[in-house]
């Protein structure tokens, strides 16, 4: 009973400050608030807050919110310590008698031909020097006022 007048108040108070908003000239938030100042109402209006109010204060609904809680517990912990572990049993007793041929036992060469990278320059020789970038104003004037 005091949800429920509780959250007809709200929505009163909500209504009266979109009505504001509105003469104010600001109707788009008159609209947002007027549109937040109706759920608590319709929340009452639909049974919402009576079930919420008989459910807050029922022992026999928390103790079954705690058992979900440690449902979820359970569940959270037991995957995390699969996961450090390497997967189910079966997984890793499949991964202790695991097989050793290759993959492509017939790849015997790299399946990449030989690039232009340091590897393929003959010698090892390092790559030729960069020429120089053209001289800008700056560095004229600077050799300018050094021949000074």
């Amino acid at each position: 009973m005091i949800a429920e007048t509780v959250c007809s108040a709200a929505s009163a108070a909500g209504l009266g400050i979109a009505v504001v908003a509105a003469y104010r000239k600001r109707f788009l938030s008159a609209a947002r608030i007027a549109a937040y100042a109706l759920v608590p109402i319709g929340l009452v209006m639909t049974g919402v807050v009576g079930w919420l109010s008989d459910t807050a204060f029922s022992p026999t609904a928390w103790a079954g919110f705690g058992l979900l809680g440690v449902a979820w517990l359970l569940f959270a912990g037991t995957r995390a310590v699969e996961r450090r572990r390497g997967g189910t049993r079966a997984e890793r007793r499949a991964a202790r008698g695991g097989r050793t041929d290759a993959v492509a036992p017939t790849a015997s060469a790299p399946s990449l031909g030989a690039g232009a990278g340091p590897a393929a320059r003959p010698g090892g020789a390092p790559p030729p020097p960069r020429a120089a970038p053209p001289p800008t104003d700056k560095d004229r004037h600077r050799k300018k006022n050094r021949q000074r």
